[in-house]
Protein backbone atom coordinates (compact mmCIF):
# COMPACT_ATOMS: atom_id res chain seq x y z
CA UNK A 1 0.00 0.00 0.00
CA UNK A 2 1.42 3.40 -0.99
CA UNK A 3 2.22 5.95 1.60
CA UNK A 4 -0.69 8.89 2.03
CA UNK A 5 1.89 11.66 0.05
CA UNK A 6 2.53 9.07 -2.71
CA UNK A 7 -1.40 8.47 -2.76
CA UNK A 8 -2.03 12.22 -3.23
CA UNK A 9 0.26 12.86 -5.36
CA UNK A 10 -0.72 9.92 -7.85
CA UNK A 11 -4.85 11.18 -7.54
CA UNK A 12 -4.12 14.48 -8.71
CA UNK A 13 -1.86 13.49 -11.16
CA UNK A 14 -5.16 11.11 -12.48
CA UNK A 15 -7.26 14.09 -11.76
CA UNK A 16 -5.03 16.19 -14.66
CA UNK A 17 -4.99 13.08 -17.00
CA UNK A 18 -8.48 12.76 -17.13
CA UNK A 19 -8.86 16.50 -17.53
CA UNK A 20 -6.33 16.65 -20.39
CA UNK A 21 -8.35 14.16 -21.97
CA UNK A 22 -11.52 16.52 -21.87
CA UNK A 23 -9.53 19.37 -23.01
CA UNK A 24 -8.50 17.37 -26.09
CA UNK A 25 -11.85 15.89 -26.69
CA UNK A 26 -13.69 20.11 -26.20
CA UNK A 27 -10.89 21.59 -28.46
CA UNK A 28 -11.42 19.08 -31.66
CA UNK A 29 -15.26 19.76 -31.03
CA UNK A 30 -14.84 23.19 -30.89
CA UNK A 31 -14.15 25.52 -34.35
CA UNK A 32 -12.16 28.20 -32.92
CA UNK A 33 -8.43 27.14 -33.44
CA UNK A 34 -8.21 30.23 -35.71
CA UNK A 35 -9.77 33.36 -36.60
CA UNK A 36 -8.56 36.21 -38.28
CA UNK A 37 -9.63 39.13 -40.74
CA UNK A 38 -9.54 38.50 -44.56
CA UNK A 39 -9.94 41.54 -47.53
CA UNK A 40 -11.86 41.35 -50.48
CA UNK A 41 -8.96 42.12 -52.65
CA UNK A 42 -10.96 41.88 -55.95
CA UNK A 43 -13.78 44.21 -54.78
CA UNK A 44 -11.48 46.39 -53.28
CA UNK A 45 -9.22 46.38 -56.72
CA UNK A 46 -12.29 46.87 -58.61
CA UNK A 47 -13.75 50.19 -57.16
CA UNK A 48 -9.61 51.69 -55.98
CA UNK A 49 -10.81 51.49 -52.67
CA UNK A 50 -8.46 53.36 -50.04
CA UNK A 51 -7.95 53.47 -46.43
CA UNK A 52 -11.00 54.40 -44.66
CA UNK A 53 -13.29 52.70 -47.44
CA UNK A 54 -11.23 49.32 -47.35
CA UNK A 55 -13.16 48.86 -44.20
CA UNK A 56 -16.31 47.51 -46.59
CA UNK A 57 -14.28 44.99 -47.86
CA UNK A 58 -12.91 43.62 -45.00
CA UNK A 59 -14.54 40.79 -43.58
CA UNK A 60 -14.04 37.56 -40.74
CA UNK A 61 -13.40 33.97 -40.60
CA UNK A 62 -13.05 31.22 -38.03
CA UNK A 63 -12.50 27.55 -38.53
CA UNK A 64 -11.16 24.39 -36.38
CA UNK A 65 -10.29 20.95 -37.43
CA UNK A 66 -13.88 19.71 -39.16
CA UNK A 67 -15.48 23.08 -39.69
CA UNK A 68 -15.79 26.91 -39.75
CA UNK A 69 -17.41 30.01 -41.00
CA UNK A 70 -16.75 33.12 -42.55
CA UNK A 71 -18.31 36.67 -42.74
CA UNK A 72 -17.85 38.24 -46.52
CA UNK A 73 -17.74 41.85 -47.19
CA UNK A 74 -17.34 42.64 -50.75
CA UNK A 75 -18.27 46.46 -50.83
CA UNK A 76 -22.07 44.92 -50.29
CA UNK A 77 -22.81 44.18 -46.79
CA UNK A 78 -21.61 41.06 -44.91
CA UNK A 79 -22.68 37.56 -46.15
CA UNK A 80 -22.44 34.82 -43.75
CA UNK A 81 -21.39 31.25 -44.75
CA UNK A 82 -20.73 27.99 -43.08
CA UNK A 83 -18.01 25.54 -44.36
CA UNK A 84 -17.03 21.81 -43.14
CA UNK A 85 -13.55 20.62 -44.03
CA UNK A 86 -15.18 16.98 -44.78
CA UNK A 87 -15.53 15.76 -47.25
CA UNK A 88 -15.12 18.38 -49.77
CA UNK A 89 -12.72 20.98 -48.68
CA UNK A 90 -9.75 18.71 -47.15
CA UNK A 91 -9.53 18.43 -50.74
CA UNK A 92 -8.27 22.06 -51.64
CA UNK A 93 -5.98 21.70 -48.38
CA UNK A 94 -2.65 19.60 -47.40
CA UNK A 95 -4.56 16.07 -46.86
CA UNK A 96 -1.96 14.54 -45.04
CA UNK A 97 -1.16 17.03 -42.85
CA UNK A 98 -4.40 17.74 -41.82
CA UNK A 99 -5.44 14.36 -41.55
CA UNK A 100 -2.10 13.82 -39.05
CA UNK A 101 -3.39 16.47 -37.12
CA UNK A 102 -6.60 14.86 -36.15
CA UNK A 103 -4.29 10.96 -36.28
CA UNK A 104 -2.46 12.57 -33.33
CA UNK A 105 -5.09 14.24 -31.58
CA UNK A 106 -7.05 10.99 -31.52
CA UNK A 107 -3.85 8.98 -29.99
CA UNK A 108 -2.87 11.63 -27.39
CA UNK A 109 -6.46 10.76 -26.13
CA UNK A 110 -5.95 7.10 -26.01
CA UNK A 111 -2.91 7.97 -23.52
CA UNK A 112 -4.13 10.38 -22.00
CA UNK A 113 -6.65 7.56 -20.50
CA UNK A 114 -4.08 5.34 -20.05
CA UNK A 115 -2.18 7.78 -18.01
CA UNK A 116 -5.37 8.15 -15.60
CA UNK A 117 -5.59 4.45 -15.18
CA UNK A 118 -2.27 3.79 -14.46
CA UNK A 119 -2.14 6.65 -12.18
CA UNK A 120 -5.35 5.16 -10.13
CA UNK A 121 -3.86 1.71 -10.24
CA UNK A 122 -0.36 3.55 -8.45
CA UNK A 123 -2.76 5.70 -5.81
CA UNK A 124 -4.35 2.24 -4.92
CA UNK A 125 -1.60 0.09 -4.28
CA UNK A 126 2.11 -0.74 -5.33
CA UNK A 127 1.89 -2.50 -8.62
CA UNK A 128 4.98 -5.60 -8.73
CA UNK A 129 5.84 -4.74 -12.30
CA UNK A 130 8.00 -2.03 -12.67
CA UNK A 131 6.35 -0.89 -15.83
CA UNK A 132 2.80 -0.95 -14.12
CA UNK A 133 4.05 1.74 -11.30
CA UNK A 134 5.40 5.30 -11.96
CA UNK A 135 7.90 4.28 -15.20
CA UNK A 136 4.74 3.03 -16.81
CA UNK A 137 3.21 5.98 -15.83
CA UNK A 138 5.96 8.17 -16.66
CA UNK A 139 5.64 6.79 -19.78
CA UNK A 140 2.29 7.50 -20.99
CA UNK A 141 1.84 10.81 -19.41
CA UNK A 142 4.92 11.68 -21.84
CA UNK A 143 3.43 9.97 -25.12
CA UNK A 144 0.22 11.42 -24.57
CA UNK A 145 1.85 15.10 -24.30
CA UNK A 146 4.47 14.65 -26.88
CA UNK A 147 1.11 13.59 -29.29
CA UNK A 148 -0.16 16.88 -28.69
CA UNK A 149 2.82 18.98 -29.18
CA UNK A 150 3.00 17.06 -32.49
CA UNK A 151 -0.78 18.08 -32.79
CA UNK A 152 0.40 21.69 -32.15
CA UNK A 153 3.37 21.73 -34.37
CA UNK A 154 1.40 20.62 -37.36
CA UNK A 155 -1.29 23.19 -37.06
CA UNK A 156 1.60 25.96 -37.01
CA UNK A 157 2.64 24.29 -39.90
CA UNK A 158 -0.30 24.34 -42.02
CA UNK A 159 -0.95 27.60 -41.14
CA UNK A 160 2.19 29.38 -41.53
CA UNK A 161 3.63 27.23 -44.10
CA UNK A 162 0.74 25.75 -46.09
CA UNK A 163 -1.07 29.05 -46.04
CA UNK A 164 -4.01 26.84 -44.50
CA UNK A 165 -6.20 30.24 -43.66
CA UNK A 166 -5.94 31.73 -47.08
CA UNK A 167 -7.04 28.39 -48.82
CA UNK A 168 -10.49 27.96 -46.63
CA UNK A 169 -11.20 31.54 -47.31
CA UNK A 170 -10.51 31.46 -51.01
CA UNK A 171 -12.36 27.72 -51.08
CA UNK A 172 -15.33 27.68 -53.71
CA UNK A 173 -14.76 31.63 -54.34
CA UNK A 174 -14.76 31.66 -58.32
CA UNK A 175 -14.90 35.40 -58.91
CA UNK A 176 -13.38 37.28 -55.96
CA UNK A 177 -10.26 36.81 -54.15
CA UNK A 178 -9.61 37.09 -50.69
CA UNK A 179 -6.28 37.84 -49.06
CA UNK A 180 -5.39 37.43 -45.00
CA UNK A 181 -4.66 40.65 -43.20
CA UNK A 182 -4.67 39.13 -39.77
CA UNK A 183 -4.48 35.37 -38.25
CA UNK A 184 -4.60 34.82 -34.38
CA UNK A 185 -4.90 31.42 -32.95
CA UNK A 186 -8.40 30.88 -30.26
CA UNK A 187 -8.84 29.08 -27.34
CA UNK A 188 -9.05 25.75 -28.54
CA UNK A 189 -5.26 25.80 -29.89
CA UNK A 190 -4.16 27.19 -25.99
CA UNK A 191 -6.87 24.30 -25.21
CA UNK A 192 -4.13 21.97 -26.52
CA UNK A 193 -0.99 23.64 -25.27
CA UNK A 194 -2.53 23.76 -21.79
CA UNK A 195 -3.27 19.82 -22.31
CA UNK A 196 0.12 19.20 -23.07
CA UNK A 197 1.50 21.34 -19.97
CA UNK A 198 -0.54 19.50 -17.91
CA UNK A 199 1.15 16.28 -19.14
CA UNK A 200 4.25 18.08 -18.10
CA UNK A 201 3.20 18.64 -15.07
CA UNK A 202 1.96 15.14 -13.94
CA UNK A 203 5.58 13.73 -15.01
CA UNK A 204 7.10 16.49 -11.93
CA UNK A 205 4.35 14.91 -9.51
CA UNK A 206 5.75 11.51 -10.52
CA UNK A 207 9.14 12.19 -10.46
CA UNK A 208 8.28 14.28 -7.08
CA UNK A 209 6.62 10.76 -6.19
CA UNK A 210 9.97 8.42 -6.18
CA UNK A 211 12.10 11.23 -3.69
CA UNK A 212 12.62 8.96 -0.55
CA UNK A 213 12.29 11.80 2.61
CA UNK A 214 14.41 11.20 5.28
CA UNK A 215 12.34 10.10 8.41
CA UNK A 216 12.34 11.91 11.40
CA UNK A 217 13.80 9.79 14.26
CA UNK A 218 12.69 10.94 17.53
CA UNK A 219 15.13 10.11 20.73
CA UNK A 220 13.96 7.91 23.58
CA UNK A 221 14.66 8.95 26.77
CA UNK A 222 16.72 6.13 28.60
CA UNK A 223 15.33 5.07 31.86
CA UNK A 224 17.22 4.23 34.36
CA UNK A 225 16.30 1.50 36.66
CA UNK A 226 18.26 1.65 40.72
CA UNK A 227 18.48 -0.44 43.26
CA UNK A 228 16.39 2.27 45.57
CA UNK A 229 13.96 1.89 42.95
CA UNK A 230 13.30 -1.57 42.94
CA UNK A 231 12.98 -1.40 46.56
CA UNK A 232 9.75 1.00 46.62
Amino acid sequence: MPGCFKRTLFALASLISFVSFLLIVVAMGIPKWMTGKILCKTGADLVNATDPELVKFIGEIYYGLFRGGKIRQCGLGGRRSKFTIFPHMVKKLNTGLHVMIIMFLCVAIFFSLVSFGFCILNAIKVPYRAINGPAGACLWNFLAGAFVVLAVTSFMAAVKLHHLTERIANFRENVFRFVILEERFEDCFWICVASATAHAVNLLLIAISGIHFPKIKTKTEEVNVTAEDIMY
